[in-house]
């Protein structure tokens, strides 16, 4: 006797089991490659079966409500049905020639921003990678299965859904993106307390992390219909600026029951600052801006000629001090640069102490954005209620006996309970200084004060809670001291050797290396990344061949050169070293023989961590119309040419890099080293005692 299947017994297992049995179906794909390419595909099928349940939940409790999607392209004309719904190629072209088209054109009733502006734009980019129309079939089968129209379902969906975003989070680090963790999210909503009734703006939501979390928090003070439409459709606003977070933030707050997510697929600096008016401004601003990247010419003309610039942090900073209402409150992340930064940096700080009261900064320590950046930085509170008269600090340590947060070890909310029962009844301790305005305006405008406490002679509170600003600053030094060394000329340094520097041909030293494997679906497969810091190839996960998407894998070398077509730009080259010999990269990193007797290995790394060699590397870039996409080819490798001197005066420069490196790792050890000294013998030291 055939035996049943079993069918799990609660809404999380059987939702679980469904997302679980989609994700395996899709990596079967030719089309899918990974989580970054799976998760999006899946969130437009749940956005269309989502809509259709909330459609058809509306049709029944709304009189003369007009649909959204109507025939043929609703849920239920093309998808619910099992047996008779189109599949294999039908269904490919289905999607793509009528579905998609369909849904990209709809728009607002008389040019309002409605259901319909929305879903135009959620699939204005919305584009489907399958191959195969019969595994499209099976995952909408699947998807089918799911109620939107039952608290259990959707609860549990909305749970299960940030998994899988923050899962995407950790592929995305491969991709120049990371998100926001959870628990930084949460403590900054929370402290800036919103209520019902006010304006809650993110400029850069990604994928809608700090609107959630603000809408679950004001849920609590919800008690009519009306506070409920309140909160639905005039409270919470996000922009965002690439479509695939913008498909998945839209998800993640249908999910959240939040019927019209009012996001915007936009660039949210596209707007001149002097155009934001009143009408514009918002009560309450929580976001994570992006930092670190350069926005183009015609954006940085939207703001004041005193304070343009191209870093994005700092015209994010301008555009929220901007869109602030009086009395308005703002709670965002910001790294070291910005509050250190001078030139146009300390301008913009200087307006923002003048005219908002920037009332506390919350010092991060190292790791709570591991693995995707070691950028130290900060949370910072202002709100526009006059100057700023004092500047509260709060360092948040590790736990005890940790050195830093790492992924698998990441910052848990709990870890906040002592600076939250601090926030409202301030007072100096180990962990938290004043410092006031005096202090600060003029100059530079230097924010990054460190805590004063560090050298006193104390000795009963532990130094492992007070430490972590110190070996972040030890650390930082030393990541200067190596950027001076990479920027200089180095034909100006002392030749060991005496001997001309010449031009050398790329294609004249690398010889292309071919080790393409098939891969058996049973072995077992070490793959491997290039970081984007110059450092060099880092091992990035174990596979199961039948989990892999190509059909054939390269196996590297010990001492090749090797380099990210797609990441380039961003100095994803570098020297396979002897412990990642025999591991597996895909087709998208060449590799490299290196002529050892007229280039090392290590002075050609060294040479693609200079930023003049990068800025090249950039401008030589090609691909598809996204910039992220694009890649650097192996014509324009071969083609460069590279200046350098015989291979003893190479080594020499090696030499020196080496000893500037051995400076650095011990440095980013430091804090573990110093919970184990004594603090007054730390302030001797300081002092020259010894």
């Amino acid at each position: 006797m055939k035996s049943k299947p079993t069918i799990p017994a609660t809404p999380a297992a059987r939702l679980s089991s469904v997302i679980k049995s989609a994700r395996d179906i899709m990596r079967k794909d030719a089309g899918l490659n990974g989580d970054l390419d799976r998760i999006p595909e899946f969130s437009w099928i749940l956005f269309l079966k989502a809509f259709d349940d909330l459609e058809q939940r509306r049709e029944i409790t709304e009189k003369d409500y007009r649909p959204a999607i109507r025939k043929p392209f609703r849920w239920r004309d093309w998808a619910s049905d099992p047996n008779k719904g189109v599949t294999g190629d039908e269904l490919l072209k289905f999607v793509n020639d009528k579905l998609f088209p369909h849904l990209r054109g709809l728009v607002g009733t008389n040019g309002e921003r409605d259901q319909r502006a929305v879903i135009a734009e959620v699939f204005r980019e919305t584009f489907t990678r399958f191959r195969s129309g019969y595994l499209l079939r099976d995952v909408v089968n699947l998807v089918n299965g799911i109620n939107f129209n039952t608290a259990d379902d959707i609860h549990t969906m909305a749970h299960l859904y940030e998994t899988m975003l923050k899962e995407m989070r950790d592929a995305a680090g491969d991709s120049g993106e990371f998100y926001t963790p959870r628990p930084v999210i949460r403590f900054i909503v929370q402290m800036v307390q919103p209520k019902l009734g006010e304006t809650i703006f993110d400029p850069a939501c990604g994928t809608g992390g700090f609107l959630v979390e603000a809408y679950e928090l004001l849920k609590k003070q919800v008690k009519t219909k009306q506070d409920r439409e309140t909160l639905q459709y005039r409270t919470l606003r996000g922009v965002e600026k690439k479509p695939m977070p913008y498909l998945l933030g839209m998800m993640n707050l249908l999910l959240h029951e939040i019927d019209r997510p009012n996001l915007s697929r936009s660039n949210a600096l596209i707007r001149p600052l002097n155009e934001i008016g009143d009408k514009d401004r918002v009560d309450i601003i929580v976001t994570n801006p992006p930092f670190g990247g350069e926005e183009e010419k015609g954006i940085q003309l939207n703001f004041p000629e005193a304070t343009r610039c191209s870093e994005t942090a700092l015209l994010f900073l301008q555009l929220i001090m901007r869109s602030l209402k009086k009395g308005g409150r703002c709670g965002m992340v910001a790294p070291d640069g910005v509050l250190a930064g001078d030139g146009v940096c300390a301008r913009i700080k200087e307006n923002m102490l003048r005219d908002f009261n920037v009332h506390t900064i919350v010092r991060l320590p190292q790791g709570v954005f591991a693995p995707y950046t070691a950028v130290p930085t900060n949370l910072v509170f202002f709100d526009r209620t006059g100057p700023t008269k004092e500047i509260w600090y709060y360092e948040q340590p590790v736990p005890e006996g940790r050195k830093q947060y790492t992924k698998t070890q990441p910052l848990c909310f709990d870890e906040f309970a002592d600076c939250i029962a601090w926030w409202n009844n301030r007072k100096e301790t180990e962990r938290a200084w004043r410092v006031p305005i005096e202090s600060v305006l003029g100059g530079s405008c230097n924010l990054d004060i460190k805590n004063p406490r560090m050298l006193g002679e104390d000795t009963s509170v532990p130094l492992g809670e007070r430490n972590s600003h110190l070996a972040r600053r030890l650390v930082h030094l030393s990541g200067k001291i190596e950027s001076f060394l990479l920027a200089q000329d180095w034909q100006a340094l002392p030749a060991a050797g005496g001997s001309d520097w010449k031009p050398i041909r790329l294609a004249d030293v690398l010889h292309r290396v071919e080790t393409s494997e098939t891969i058996d679906p049973e072995k077992s497969y070490r793959l491997l990344g290039v970081s984007l810091d110059g450092r060099g190839p880092f091992p990035r996960e174990t596979k199961l061949g039948h989990e892999i998407r190509a059909s054939n894998l390269n196996k590297v070398s010990a001492g090749t050169f090797i380099y990210s077509r797609l990441f380039a730009w961003r100095g994803a080259f570098g020297v396979v070293p002897p412990e990642l010999d025999g591991s597996y990269v895909s087709n998208e990193f060449p590799m490299y023989e290196i002529d050892k007797s007229q280039m090392l290995p290590e002075f050609l790394r060294l040479y693609f961590m200079r930023p003049t060699v990068l800025r090249e590397v950039e401008k030589n870039c090609r691909g598809t119309t996204k910039a992220s996409r694009n890649r650097f080819k192996e014509e324009y490798l071969l083609n460069m040419i590279v200046s350098a001197p015989d291979t003893e005066v190479q080594q020499h420069i090696v030499h020196l890099a080496h000893t500037v490196s051995a400076l650095s790792a011990p440095l980013q050890g430091i804090q573990a080293d110093l919970t184990s000294l004594p603090l007054g013998l730390l302030a001797a030291i300081y002092r020259g005692k010894l």
